[in-house]
């Protein structure tokens, strides 16, 4: 299993693994998700790492149907801006490829923010730490386990 499996199964929290096939050629991984799962791309959430003008790595978490605000989501973790993190520096910081990274088990613990809506949900579904393999579990026990702010960072 992944690192963000046996996270979640070393908490003890209620989580569900959901399967599909992944295509490589397809250009919007929690689109794909999102879609080959059935799912409203509002309950679907894309890990993102941005970095802060300190070169801090940070995590936010907002869903598929929107975009990340940067600037809301620095605001939100105390810098002044933020810009998307490089792909070398997002595997070296998580252990994920891009399109496969999950919010737990990651290498680095980084500063990390959920957009409010998750809270909308009883439960909701992320990245299990491979591209085509999806965790479902609940926003709090998401939040309790990355140590996460929440905020407004959707566009």
């Amino acid at each position: 299993m992944t690192p963000a499996v046996n996270q979640a199964k070393k908490a003890k929290i209620n989580f569900t693994l959901h399967q599909y096939t992944h295509d490589p050629s397809s250009d919007s991984y929690g689109d794909e998700a999102a879609e080959k799962l059935g799912l409203s791309q509002d309950r679907v959430f894309k890990t993102l790492v941005i970095e802060l003008d300190s070169r801090e790595l940070a995590v936010a978490l907002v869903p598929v149907s929107g975009k990340l605000d940067l600037k809301s989501a620095a605001g939100l973790l105390n810098a002044k801006k933020a810009r998307m993190a490089d792909q070398k520096e997002v595997e070296r910081a998580t252990g994920y490829i891009l399109g496969g990274v999950s919010p737990l088990g990651q290498k680095k613990s980084l500063a990390f923010i959920m957009d409010e809506s998750a809270r909308e949900f009883d439960t909701l579904f992320v990245s299990a730490g491979r591209r085509g393999l999806e965790i479902e579990l609940s926003p709090r026990d998401l939040a309790e386990l990355t140590r996460a702010g929440w905020g407004r960072i959707r566009k």
